[in-house]
Parts: structure tokens; C-alpha cells; sequence
């Protein structure tokens, strides 16, 4: 049975940008928009710039930019790092 919460943490090179629970990820790769949910196949993606945007615990969407960087998701686990990141809004 698959956990209802994800924990994922957004990090730059040079910051932790977000952390927490979450339930659903969507981030651009090279391949396409992805979307993340519990209980994911694990998966190594590379980010496309643009958008990670998390959907939290509580509802509150969190919306970061992106450059470079990969995108990992493993039991639940999701890390976005990337080389430059910065909240919006």
C-alpha cells in the first residue's frame, strides 16, 4: 500500500530553496512535463528549466524555477536538484 505523502526537497547549488510533505510533483524534464504522486515508480529524470511545481500537504501550491539538474524519485522520496533554483512568488 502506497504512503499518501511524498516527501520531496527542492535544493540549488547553493541553498535548500523547499522541503516537506507534499502530495504531488510536477516538474519538467527532457522528455515532457511529469507528474509525481505516491507511490511512483523509482525514476532519474533530467530537469528542463522551467517550473517545479509541489502541491503541499496542506494544498498550498509551491512553485519553483528550475535550471539544470535531475530529478529523483524513490520510495516516496522525491529531490530535485538543481544548479539554480528560486521560489516564485
Amino acid at each position: 500500500m502506497a504512503s499518501s505523502l511524498l516527501q520531496v526537497s527542492v535544493v540549488a547549488a547553493d541553498q535548500e530553496v523547499w522541503s516537506g510533505a507534499a502530495s504531488m510533483v510536477v516538474a519538467k524534464t527532457s522528455e515532457g512535463e511529469i507528474g509525481i504522486l505516491p507511490g511512483h515508480e523509482p525514476m532519474l529524470a533530467i530537469l528542463a528549466g522551467g517550473e517545479v511545481r509541489v502541491t503541499a500537504e496542506d494544498g498550498s501550491k509551491i512553485t519553483a524555477n528550475a535550471a539544470g539538474g535531475f530529478l529523483s524519485v524513490e520510495n516516496n522520496n522525491v529531490s530535485v536538484v538543481a544548479s539554480a533554483a528560486e521560489l516564485v512568488g
